[in-house]
C-alpha cells in the first residue's frame, strides 16, 4: 500500500507532515488577512467610563473571574437564564477579558440593571443577607477605602495606545467625569455625551466620598446594558 512508503521513511514521513501542517496553517491564516475585523461591529458598544474602569480594575484585583463568568454561551438553558448570548464585540475593550472558566456564582454578562444599587450593596457587604445559601466572601472593606483615580486620563491614554478609542477630549476630561459620575454633581450631561448608558449617581449610599464600592458597582450596573438587544441582528441574519 502507498502509505507504507511514508510509514518505512522517517524523514519522508516528517515532510509530509510539515507540509500538511503548512497547508492547514495557510488556510486558517490568510482569510484573517482578508478582513478589517474578525468582531462584528454592534451599535451601543462604547469604552468604559473612568468610573467603569476602576471598578473593572478592582473586579480583576478582587479575582472574581474566578467564580463569575461573564459569557453567555448560545444554548437554550443559558439563554433562558440569563438572557442574550453574548457578543465578541462586549469584549472589544477588556485587557483581558473577564470569560472565566467556572461559575460558583451566576454569569454577570447582563447583571447591570438587574438589581438595585442597594441590593448590590448589601450583597457586597455580606452577601448572605441577600442569598442565603452563597459562598461569596464578604467584600464590606470596599465601602471603607476611598477611591481617587488620580491618573484616570494616563490610564485612558494607555488604553488608547492599546487600542482603545477614547479621545483627546475624554482623556482630558477623565478625572472630571469620574467624579460627577460617581456623586451626580457636575457636567453629567457631557458625561452621559461621552459615555452613553453610564448610570450616575452615589452607589453606595455615602456621597461624601467616592469609595471602591461606588466604582465596582458602576461597572456590574453596566454590564449587558450597552446593546438593544431587541433591535439586534447579527449580521448573517441580515444579509438572509
Amino acid at each position: 500500500m502507498k502509505h507504507e512508503i511514508f510509514e518505512k521513511n522517517t524523514i519522508l514521513l516528517t515532510i509530509a507532515i510539515l507540509i500538511t501542517v503548512s497547508i492547514g496553517g495557510l488556510v486558517q491564516i490568510v482569510p484573517l488577512y482578508t478582513i478589517d475585523s474578525t468582531i462584528e461591529k454592534v451599535d451601543g458598544m462604547r469604552p468604559y467610563s473612568p468610573l467603569e474602569l476602576a471598578g473593572r480594575n478592582i473586579y480583576v484585583r478582587e479575582g472574581c473571574y474566578l467564580c463569575h463568568s461573564q459569557q453567555i454561551r448560545p444554548f437554550r438553558d443559558e439563554v433562558e437564564r440569563y438572557g442574550h448570548y453574548s457578543l465578541a464585540a462586549e469584549s472589544m475593550y477588556d485587557h483581558p477579558f473577564q470569560w472565566g472558566s467556572k461559575r460558583t456564582g451566576p454569569d454577570l454578562a447582563r447583571v447591570g440593571g438587574k438589581y438595585s444599587n442597594a441590593w448590590h450593596v448589601a450583597h457586597l457587604i455580606r452577601p448572605q443577607d441577600v442569598v442565603p445559601e452563597s459562598v461569596m466572601p464578604m467584600y464590606g472593606f470596599l465601602a471603607e477605602k476611598e477611591l481617587t483615580f488620580n491618573d484616570a486620563g494616563a490610564h485612558l491614554k494607555a488604553l488608547r495606545a492599546a487600542g482603545d478609542p477614547y479621545t483627546d477630549e475624554q482623556i482630558a476630561e477623565a478625572a472630571a467625569d469620574f467624579t460627577a459620575q460617581a456623586s451626580g454633581e457636575g457636567d453629567v450631561d457631557a458625561v452621559l455625551t461621552r459615555y452613553p448608558k453610564a448610570v450616575i449617581g452615589d452607589f453606595d449610599g455615602d456621597p461624601s466620598k467616592v469609595t471602591e464600592l461606588d466604582a465596582l458597582i458602576s461597572y456590574l450596573q453596566m454590564l449587558g446594558t450597552l446593546v438593544d438587544f431587541t433591535t439586534y441582528k447579527p449580521e448573517g441574519e441580515m444579509a438572509r
